[in-house]
């Protein structure tokens, strides 16, 4: 591996598609920092609280990703233009 920052080896940039080369297959390449978040995770970050983020995710308010069913996770990358807006719209009295 060429840099700790990377999940696999290669020299794709963050959720850019790759191909394995010992199969042909894709290979999605993650920075470390994008492992995706718990709802507890999200929740923190965002400033409000559990039943919040999972009543945004009951609307379809907030990018999220669904994993092995249930579990709801969520990329930090996908959170922060969402989190710039939401504390924009609580800055104008708008929620």
């Amino acid at each position: 591996m060429k840099s700790n920052s990377l999940l696999m080896s290669g020299e794709n940039p963050k959720h850019l598609p790759g191909i394995d080369p010992d199969n042909g297959s894709s290979v999605v390449v993650l920075a470390r920092e994008e492992l995706p978040l718990t709802v507890r995770d999200a929740a923190v970050y965002l400033g409000v609280s559990v039943q919040t983020v999972y009543l945004w995710v009951e609307r379809k308010q907030i990018p999220h990703l669904r994993v092995m069913g249930r579990n709801i996770r969520f990329l930090k990358s996908d959170l922060e233009p969402f989190r710039a807006t939401f504390k924009r719209e609580v800055g104008n009295g708008k929620t």
